[in-house]
């Protein structure tokens, strides 16, 4: 009897025993219930995956919902099948995605995923108490979404185009991407591909800015007096301050701790006046200083907004044998041929109230010796009240009524200059010539109605047509005698991108920083660092 009694004990505990540790599997590894059976699925060690299961991950994890559709998707596209998982074991580009997402500000992003604490245990390879093996598949999938939609795409296009952007937005595929990087994980490093190549010249001097930083070198400048010049062969200690300063941020190769404006400053000056959009001249005025005095956290937003701005333009757009980029705060056109610049042109823009627009096109056609049709809002705010001032201002300034218009006749005092250059836009927008010509040597050069004024506008021409047997250099000058105006179609298309870059770095690795002139940065800040996270 007793024996029998000690048998029922043996086996009630062997059952509560065993119960306790199905229990703690359970919390460790939950049961799911298949979507179309019904059936409950237990995940022990088996990592099983659909969208009843990708579910119950996001009821588990609230503040990843924003990623539930894009996980869904890449989960439905690669058949369910695990993703981070070669038999029991993590694989090794999940490390190597954890890293990358733990150096985020290394992309100068700010952005943190939610769920970091659940991620840091998968990593850190403690006994896993909270998150089962298909809970860490899903996670990584998600951290995976998290990292390539800041990196690769950043914030949404609805946003972007409130930004005033309106270049084309590429398309990002987790699945093709992924795809890539679990095949060449190096391209989490540089991808081409995916981003645009001057995100990564941008992504070498944000390092350099913050190991300046971090230095403690950025050191305030003073000076005398608020309107204090300094020109070659003065002395003061402002002079020394100031090519300390050259020297950190590399126009000086070397600090001698002169305080005396010297010749050697003198090759520091012209090169921080040619990398930030100054005229070229030896005087430093108090203008200047103050642009060295801005907090170098101030630049590195900077740096961190035009790279954000990078993530927006599809690689391919610059992959072209020829293009033209427009940079509106540099007063900048390059026209890129084969990778090299075949020109480079000053340009004005439009004015704070007629804003030149950030759009790509495909330049079409060239038009000799031009009308003006004087747009209706030019026509209704200012010539017409004009008129109303002086009956002859039309033929005083060779203009003339077409079909209840007015237009601006041939010659070399039209707006248009002597030549305009056609890509098809909503906005009306096109280059030109301009007879205004001394604006160009302005630093500030926002003056016009939204068009841009080429300063070399008949090299543009020429170097467009130069393998146009039909227009040589001859009959380009007689196009532009300002007589008869003359269109040229182009055989070949030329893609044309205007866009909006306040810092720029050059291919040989020189960093420009040019004027905010439509205060564009502070919105995109404002939109990039008031959220932890996307």
């Amino acid at each position: 009897m007793k024996n029998i009694i000690l048998y029922i004990i043996v086996i009630l505990f062997g059952g509560i025993y065993a119960l306790a540790n199905f229990n703690k599997n359970l919390t460790a590894n939950p049961i799911y219930f298949d979507q179309v059976s019904g059936k409950p699925i237990l995940n022990l060690t088996t990592i099983y995956i659909n969208d009843a299961v990708i579910s119950v991950f996001f009821k588990k994890y609230p503040k990843l919902k924003t990623y539930r559709v894009d996980v869904s998707a890449l989960y439905k596209a690669r058949k369910y099948k695990p993703i981070w998982y070669n038999n029991k074991n993590l694989i090794a580009f999940a490390n190597l995605l954890y890293y990358k997402v733990n150096h985020l500000e290394e992309e100068g992003l700010e952005s943190s995923f939610a769920n970091t604490v659940e991620v840091d245990e998968i990593f850190r390879g403690e006994n896993l108490k909270n998150i089962s093996q298909t809970e860490t598949e899903i996670m990584l999938t998600t951290l995976y979404v998290f990292y390539a939609g800041n990196v690769y795409y950043g914030i949404d296009s609805k946003k972007i185009e409130e930004n005033g952007w309106f270049i084309p937005r590429k398309n990002l595929s987790y699945k093709n991407l992924l795809d890539s990087l679990l095949v060449y994980p190096e391209l989490l490093k540089i991808n081409e591909k995916q981003l645009f190549r001057q995100y990564y010249k941008l992504r070498d001097i944000l390092k350099k800015y913050r190991k300046i930083k971090e230095s403690g070198d950025w050191i305030l400048i003073t000076s005398e007096s608020l309107d204090k010049e300094f020109k070659p062969n003065d002395s003061a200690t402002t002079i020394g301050q100031i090519r300390h300063h050259l020297t950190i941020i590399g126009d000086l190769k070397q600090d001698s701790k002169s305080n005396l404006y010297d010749e050697e400053l003198m090759s520091g000056i012209l090169s921080y006046k040619r990398r930030n959009g100054y005229n070229l001249d030896y005087i430093i005025a108090p203008n200047h200083i103050q642009n060295m005095n801005i907090p170098i956290e101030q630049y590195i937003k900077t740096i961190m907004v035009n790279m954000e701005r990078c993530r927006w333009i599809d690689p391919e757009l610059a992959n072209a044998n020829e293009y033209i980029i427009v940079n509106i705060p540099a007063y900048k056109l390059l026209f890129k041929r084969d990778g090299i610049n075949a020109l480079e042109s000053k340009l004005f823009v439009g004015k704070n109230s007629t804003e030149t627009p950030v759009f790509s096109s495909t330049m079409t056609q060239i038009i000799f010796s031009p009308y003006w049709n004087i747009p209706q809002s030019i026509l209704d705010y200012e010539i017409k009240y004009r008129i109303e001032q002086d009956k002859n201002y039309l033929a005083k300034h060779n203009m003339e009524w077409n079909n209840g218009k007015v237009r601006q006749k041939p010659g070399v005092n039209n707006s248009l200059g002597l030549v305009k250059f056609i890509f098809p836009n909503s906005n009306d927008i096109y280059l030109h010539d301009t007879p205004s010509k001394s604006i160009f040597q302005r630093e500030y050069r926002a003056f016009s109605h939204g068009c841009i004024n080429l300063e070399k506008a008949k090299e543009l021409a020429a170097v467009i047509l130069e393998d146009d047997s039909d227009w040589p250099l001859e009959r380009i000058n007689e196009a532009m005698r300002g007589e008869k105006e003359t269109v040229c179609i182009l055989k070949k298309k030329i893609p044309i991108h205007i866009g909006y870059f306040t810092a720029w770095v050059t291919d040989s690795g020189e960093i420009s920083f040019y004027k905010d002139i439509y205060s564009r940065d502070d919105c995109l800040i404002e939109l990039l660092f008031s959220e932890n996270s996307k």
